[in-house]
């Protein structure tokens, strides 16, 4: 009999989240329809939007997707380590002087013809991709001699320009030698690491998984982690279709239309983005709103000793004087102390 405290043979491991409400039940679902409708508003035309451009404008938090964060910084981790290895093993010092002598080899065995000598030796001298590719056009036959030399010149120069960048961007230290065409692959090479870095770290921000060159990263990563990648993938693309019919946007071949319940939840959304940002009034009144603008509301206060009589309001002192008065002249007796309203502003007068 086998032994009853042995443990059996399937162990489940506690990842976080429940894989049939994926993300969490508690996170709040992301908004597929305002990202929709400013595709809307910007082209005019729902037609043109399609998933990958959705999924695109959505926000996710990364946090939801079990494992993402550590699958993620794993790759990230091996791709620094390996371009950290490259800058440690290799120089760039000896590579750059071979691809200069290369050029200067290629540029002494030509032989241009009479009438192109001067423009071709100046070509030579600045170094000018563009003026080698124009004495190519200015040959008398493109298929001549001098034709196929240009073209081995021009591929020389644009070797030296990519190995000249690529030691002016990446600081190497090693010691060891490389070849033109090793140095050329190693460029590339770290550039593609470069790329993938930059869209691992974009992934960790807002979980946009798609954005992943998948078969680029084929090339690096260990096929497990790609495929711990690619379920993840799946399950959030899952998530979003599930969420496109929950909030009223179709899919009509390759492209998605909203309905009018997407509508209502983009109508209802902006709302209450306007009304979150008014505060209420505690009386119930609110005051006027003054100052510069295309509508002004003018103000007034009492005279006092001393205000410029160019700045009273006249229509406003005559009213008043007729209503304090009896029939009569409404002027005051004494010009000295008028008994109207002066402005307050220039508005006022």
């Amino acid at each position: 009999m086998s032994n009853p405290n042995q443990l059996g043979g399937i162990i489940h491991t506690y990842q976080q989240y429940d894989p049939v409400n994926f993300p969490s039940p508690n996170a709040d679902a992301p908004d597929l329809a305002s990202p929709a409708m400013e595709h809307l508003l910007k082209y005019g035309d729902t037609r043109r939007l399609t998933e990958e451009e959705l999924a695109n404008a959505i926000h996710l938090d990364p946090s939801q997707i079990a494992g993402l964060g550590p699958t993620l910084e794993s790759l990230r981790a091996m791709l620094e380590e390996r371009k950290r290895k490259i800058l440690e093993t290799y120089e760039t010092e000896k590579v750059l002087h071979k691809a200069d002598r290369a050029f200067t080899d290629a540029a002494r065995k030509a032989t241009p013809p009479a009438h192109l000598e001067k423009r071709f030796r100046k070509a030579v001298q600045e170094q000018q991709l563009y003026d080698l590719e124009n004495l190519f056009f200015a040959a008398d036959d493109d298929r001549s001699a001098f034709a196929g030399q240009i073209v081995g010149l021009t591929q020389r120069l644009g070797d030296k320009y990519q190995l000249e960048q690529m030691a002016s961007k990446y600081h190497f230290t090693g010691r060891e030698k490389m070849t033109i065409l090793q140095a050329l692959e190693i460029k590339q090479e770290l550039e593609d690491i470069d790329k993938l870095l930059e869209q691992l770290k974009e992934a960790q921000k807002n979980a946009k998984i798609g954005i992943i060159d998948m078969e680029l990263l084929e090339q690096f990563a260990e096929a497990n982690d790609l495929q711990a990648l690619r379920q993840m993938m799946e399950q959030v693309n899952e998530y979003l279709r599930q969420q496109m019919e929950q909030q009223g946007i179709n899919k009509d071949g390759k492209s998605l239309t909203l309905t009018p319940k997407a509508y209502r939840l983009f109508q209802s959304r902006l709302l209450s983005t306007i009304f979150e940002g008014i505060q209420e009034s505690k009386t119930g009144k609110h005051d006027p709103v003054t100052g510069e603008g295309p509508v002004e509301i003018e103000r007034t206060k009492h005279y006092e000793f001393g205000d410029s009589i160019t700045q009273m309001d006249i229509p406003a002192t005559i009213i008043n004087a007729l209503l304090r008065q009896a029939p009569g002249s409404p002027a005051p007796d004494s010009p000295a102390a008028p008994s109207g309203d002066c402005g307050g502003s220039s508005s006022g007068a």
